[in-house]
């Protein structure tokens, strides 16, 4: 075991008399650097070789007075001699040192003063040899003290990841797979991060493979179950006559290295991977951040993109700072001058559990931990202010990894994360050590975090933690879309929400809040998840919500609108999210984080409710509506020829049809859809439903298409599609207006501040990707374009990605145009539409695609947007509306008073299929 700060201070101030009286020569330096290192427990032996011999960058014949390898190069030169010519003679000897070999520190001492480069930071230290007791704690590396940051981006978690993944293939490649191989691949991180951060005396397992075992690896797999079946027992029952350089390994418990394994085999080129890992600098290595990467290096195709693989902390804090860590936080500051109400604080904080119901590698768990023992040490610092020595600091730390569970439906997963439990266990034990001047590991493990291997939408959340117990719920399920799920996600998302009407266009996340707030009926439980931007847009709202709302009664307590949930890896798929807090019972702050810029940081709003478009307000969920809310014309898709392509052409393909088919001239007609709508492009339809049959009968090229349009209806699986066959000529779905019409694209790019609509007339034919408004009038196309419009469409309608899905039951039926408008307010909107399609008539040659592009957007085409938006708000109201926010805040009370009575579910009870 590592000795204690105070033990090691004591020892300093030993060495630093001793060597100051003495007359040194370099002669005697072997013995100066071997009481060097006895001052932090370590032998000589355990570093390496004096004098050891090396070709310096010229090629010529040099010794290294000391190498640890991976660790530190020491250079010893006689008393009064310079300092900077042995630094020098350090850096000479690099150029033909091995990776595996080469050190994190240099250090050069005449005797009386020291002199050590750190050459991850390019620090240097100097110091005399009696103040060496001053400047101990630079040595903490020696001794498994070493402070540590950990960066999200930092390059060397990604290296980690890759060592493993090599050795991962090596294994994979002989023949040694499946659940041995995994368990045996967390056994050997564990080991790699125990060499390192001071679990094991420091390069122990690095030195016993480098020494002890075969060049060519034959023996290295023996050799690797011996350490692991030491690991497994205790000092008591090991064998009198245990290998000491086994012995040495401590007793780890924890049921880690429990199981026993079918045995692996080495080559050379393994045992190379091997050392490598070893010289690795784990200490850097942050557990949130590796778990994930870990376990992305099992996959070849993810592990190209490894740095997508994490969950970056700043993501992880904007969750747990609002469920729980500012609360406690604010209890803190509040509690600093009553020793006990920090007591009080302490013992709760010990008392907390957590539930991750989809930990995946435990990121959420891990970082939460690490919070939890933070304020630990805070509350503990302040209550040892005046300094007096804790006698065993054992006794005063309470938070611990039994706390905290999670289940995950991957098993490799599992394992990582109860590992990863450990290490973060240990990184602050670590920090503890540093704060209270003793050496603090909790060894042998007897405590575990409960990672529980199974699928979380079937297992019986109270059997991992019970409710009682249960205090916060928290994490990011899966981000799988209605579409995308499995038949076995569909099976669990169904059974969870009991086959509920519409439960099918739900995204899979919503089964975990449905569950979850069935767990937490009656209770103080708290939950916040990340999901995906879906379940508080478009029609998804209406079902889940009202479910939660009406069956479980439960309250938004704090919410992060849409944001970007990415970390800083390259080529990362961006995955546009919310984080809902939410549970049984009321509070009256609540917290809504607004994002101005998706990427960027969130502005904090307080709100006395917060509805499930996560907007201040009442809880209304919009329902489908089959006719508008408002008088207002009816709104449709455009046409669904369902054609197999054979009634569509390109302006060429047109022309070419009418060089052999003249008669076929007069029923072409223009045919728009979004893309040809919003970006200018020319396409045709050969419109035929009109088309008398002797006409036809006189167009042989046209008879063709017609029957290439059958024989596509009759190879459909559709019966009703197989039923258009006996009409090929009609289209599926016909809406052709018989007068000037307006057309709204289903999908419209975010970037947009408005989505492009327009009119049309009837010599145009809009296809199923465009909505058709007939007898609409300018009044119409001035509120639907209008800001106002738009900020509904922001919060209510869904996503394709991050555009914008304009719908006709969710998003235009339900929009509450302004009531009671006056014919002189109503003739504004009309002349400030008109004047927004002559500025767009300005520009002929440039698309709506490059008109409404916000880097592109003429300044009086902004200017008469402007006059149109406050046109349209004064249909509402003579005050002005100040922000987005307090646009949708009016909205959804004009919403409520025009819907009322409001829609609500009705009542009943559950018939949950029982949890397997």
């Amino acid at each position: 075991m590592p000795l204690s700060w105070n033990e090691i201070k004591q020892r300093a101030i030993a060495f630093s008399k001793e060597w100051e009286s003495e007359t040194s020569e370099k002669s005697e330096s072997q013995s100066f650097w071997n009481d060097f290192f006895n001052v932090f427990g370590i032998t000589r032996r355990r570093v390496g070789s004096f004098e050891l011999p090396i070709k310096k960058a010229d090629n010529k014949q040099g010794f290294i007075d000391l190498l640890w390898k991976g660790t530190i190069l020491v250079e010893h030169k006689s008393r009064g001699k310079d300092l900077d010519k042995a630094t020098q003679q350090a850096k000479d000897y690099f150029p033909n040192l091995k990776e595996h070999e080469l050190p994190k520190y240099i250090l050069v001492s005449d005797f009386q003063k020291f002199r050590l480069y750190d050459l991850d930071t390019n620090e240097t230290k100097e110091f005399d040899l009696k103040d060496f007791v001053n400047h101990v704690h630079l040595f903490g590396f020696m001794a498994g003290y070493e402070k540590r940051v950990y960066k999200d981006e930092d390059p060397v978690n990604i290296a980690a990841a890759e060592l493993m993944g090599d050795l991962h293939d090596r294994l994979k490649e002989i023949g040694y797979t499946g659940h041995d191989l995994e368990v045996y691949l967390v056994r050997l991180l564990f080991c790699l991060f125990a060499d390192d951060t001071g679990i094991f005396n420091k390069g122990i397992f690095w030195e016993y493979i480098d020494l002890h075992t075969k060049e060519d690896g034959s023996d290295l797999a023996m050799h690797i179950a011996s350490i692991f079946q030491v690991l497994n027992t205790p000092n008591e029952k090991r064998f009198k006559n245990l290998d000491e350089n086994l012995a040495q390994f401590p007793y780890v418990n924890g049921k880690l290295f429990e199981e026993l394994l079918q045995t692996a085999a080495f080559d050379k080129q393994m045992r190379e991977i091997l050392l490598k890992a070893c010289a690795f600098d784990w200490g850097k290595i942050s557990p949130a951040i590796f778990g994930s990467m870990f376990q992305a290096v099992m996959n070849e195709t993810e592990r190209r993109n490894l740095g997508a693989h994490y969950t970056s902390e700043k993501n992880i804090q904007k969750l747990i700072r609002p469920l729980f860590l500012d609360d406690l936080y604010s209890s803190f500051e509040k509690a600093k001058s009553s020793k006990g109400k920090l007591k009080a604080l302490h013992q709760k904080i010990s008392s907390l559990h957590f539930l991750d119901p989809a930990c995946g590698c435990g990121n959420f768990l891990i970082i939460t931990y690490r919070e939890l023992r933070d304020l630990e040490i805070l509350i503990l610092l302040e209550l040892n202010k005046s300094g007096q020595l804790v006698m065993d600091v054992r006794s005063i730390i309470q938070v611990d990894v039994d706390q905290f569970a999670g289940i995950e439906y991957d098993e490799f997963a599992v394992r990582v994360a109860e590992v990863a439990m450990w290490l973060i266990d240990h990184q602050m034990n670590v920090k503890v050590s540093n704060e209270f001047g003793q050496y603090f590991v909790r060894l042998p493990l007897k405590k575990a975090a409960k990672i529980v291997h199974g699928n979380s939408l079937r297992i019986d959340w109270g059997s991992v933690v019970a409710k009682e117990k249960l205090n916060f719920i928290l994490g990011n399920p899966p981000f799988v879309g209605s579409k995308m799920m499995n038949e076995t996600q569909r099976d669990d998302l169904l059974g969870i929400f009991n086959d509920a009407k519409g439960a099918g266009v739900m995204d899979y996340v919503s089964a975990w809040y449905v569950k979850a707030a069935e767990l937490i009926q009656n209770s103080n439980i708290q939950v916040a998840f990340v999901s995906t931007n879906s379940i508080s847009q478009g029609e998804q709202v209406g079902i889940l919500w009202n479910v939660l709302f009406n069956e479980y009664k439960i309250k938004i307590h704090f919410a992060h609108r849409t944001f970007k949930w990415a970390n800083e890896a390259r080529k990362n798929a961006a995955v546009y999210c919310v984080i809902i807090g939410f549970a049984n019972f009321d509070i009256a702050e609540k917290r809504i984080f607004e994002y101005e810029d998706i990427k960027g940081e969130p502005l904090e709003i307080q709100a006395k409710n917060i509805n499930p478009y996560l907007v201040n307000g009442t809880d209304t969920t919009i329902q489908r509506r089959q006719n508008p809310l408002s008088n207002i014309p009816s709104i449709g898709i455009g046409n669904k020829p369902i054609d197999g392509g054979n009634y569509l052409f390109t302006t060429p393909e047109k022309e070419d049809f009418i060089k052999i088919e003249p008669r076929s001239a007069k029923w072409f007609r223009k045919w728009v859809g979004s893309d040809e709508f919003i970006n200018n492009r020319e396409r045709w339809c050969l419109w035929l439903g009109d088309c008398p049959p002797n006409e036809l009968k006189q167009m042989p090229q046209a008879l063709k298409r017609i029957e290439a349009v059958k024989k596509v209806r009759l190879e459909s699986k559709s019966i009703p599609t197989q039923k258009l066959a006996q009409t090929p000529t009609r289209f599926h779905v016909e809406n052709i207006p018989s007068g000037e019409y307006l057309i709204v694209p289903k999908v419209s790019s975010e970037r947009r501040k408005y989505i492009p609509i327009g009119f049309s007339d009837s010599n145009t034919l809009s296809s199923d990707l465009l909505f058709v408004v007939s007898n609409s009038s300018l009044y119409h196309f001035g509120i639907l374009t209008s800001e106002m419009h738009m900020t509904w469409v922001r919060y209510v309608c869904g996503r394709l990605k991050s555009d914008y899905r304009y719908s006709k039951d969710i998003v235009y039926n339900n929009y509450p145009f302004p009531e009671n408008v006056s014919d002189k307010q109503k003739q504004k909107v009309e002349t400030a539409a008109q004047a927004v399609l002559d500025t767009r008539a300005k520009y002929p040659d440039s698309s709506l695609a490059d008109l409404y592009d916000p880097l592109t957007m003429p300044p009086d085409l902004v200017k008469a947007h402007q006059a149109l938006d406050k046109a349209v708000d004064l249909c509402y109201r003579p005050q002005p509306f100040v922000s987005e926010l307090n646009r949708i805040e009016y909205l959804f009370s004009l919403y409520e008073a025009l819907s009322a009575p409001l829609f609500k579910v009705e009542k009943k009870k559950r018939s949950r299929k029982k949890d397997s």
